[in-house]
């Protein structure tokens, strides 16, 4: 029977398999058989090219990304997670991927930065590089990749500030993943121009003012700022009737809680230990969580709390 697998790509993934130190993840991959029949990856069904490389779950692997994954032309799916001894950077040979819509590189000892050229991957609609040893800051850059839906880019070692021009994303509904890092300085107002569907910048020493991310205008579903320095008041503050998961523990927030936060279907929501005062509205989701949401205050008081004075 003729063999379906494109000659070239399975030339390349000989390569990239020698590169590993023929890995056992890939001991499927026999030059004697068909490789749109190995395992970690995914042919094409009409053209038969290779469209999708998913390494994941072996400690035993060791060495870096090669480069010839860049050699994989209709690659649209690129993966390498859970991965803990590879290590290196991301290559630059991942640009030449013109069709590559998903690249997650997670849960690895991936060092350097969050390189520039990942901009041009214009179609990618999810880019996650979780869960490794990034440092340096973020490149302003990955804000002009125009499907973008989710970018994780959190527990790193990512210092600076967060690009103004984050506020610029073309993608709708976009999730913006930036906890567990050491970025600092004040986020951009700029950001309020986007209707982020999730945004997570919990655990980094960002402060002032983060208001811009409310407004009822908005559909966003959570937000998490947890953990920073934020120092803004409350009580001015309009909530998308969409926000489903609150969490502003552990900041400088002053004000009151605003009555209009009962008009939201809260599935969680943490405000304690910050500087809020006055009573907890009456209403909503506001009394179905206990006093660990609320507790450390300045002077909030009333049920779940003490009752006010």
């Amino acid at each position: 029977m003729s063999e379906l697998c494109n000659p070239q790509d399975k030339k390349v993934l000989l390569k990239i398999k020698k590169a590993l130190n023929d890995p056992y993840l890939l001991a499927s991959w026999n030059p004697k058989t068909d490789c749109c029949d190995w395992y970690c990856l995914e042919c094409d069904l009409n053209t038969h090219r290779v469209i999708s490389l998913t390494l994941f779950s072996d400690d035993r692997l060791t060495g870096q990304i090669p480069a010839e994954v860049g050699d994989l032309p209709y690659l649209e799916t690129l993966l390498f997670r859970h991965l803990p001894n590879l290590n290196g950077t991301i290559p630059p040979s991942i640009v030449k991927l013109k069709n590559l819509k998903t690249l997650r590189l997670s849960w690895t000892n991936l060092s350097g930065s969050v390189p520039d050229f990942l901009s041009q991957l214009k179609n990618v609609t999810y880019l996650d590089l979780s869960f490794n040893n990034l440092s340096g800051s973020i490149p302003s850059s990955l804000s002009s990749l125009p499907s973008l839906g989710a970018l994780h880019l959190d527990r790193n070692k990512l210092t600076g500030s967060i690009p103004e021009s984050f506020g610029m994303f073309p993608g709708k509904e976009l999730g913006l993943y930036l906890s567990h890092n050491k970025l600092s300085g004040t986020i951009p107002a700029s950001l309020g121009n986007v209707d982020f569907n999730t945004i997570d910048l919990s655990r980094n020493m960002l402060e002032g003012d983060a208001s811009m991310l409310f407004g009822s205008n908005k559909t966003t579903w959570e937000i998490d700022l947890s953990r920073n320095e934020f120092q803004f008041d409350l009580s001015k503050v309009v909530f998308p009737k969409s926000l489903a998961w609150l969490d502003l523990n552990h900041n400088k927030i002053t004000g009151s809680i605003p009555a209009g936060l009962t008009g939201a279907e809260l599935q969680f929501m943490n405000v304690s230990y910050n500087r809020l005062c006055g009573q907890i509205p009456v209403g909503g989701r506001l009394q179905s969580f206990d006093y660990s949401t609320y507790f450390h205050n300045k002077c909030l008081c009333g049920a779940p709390l003490e009752s006010c004075k």
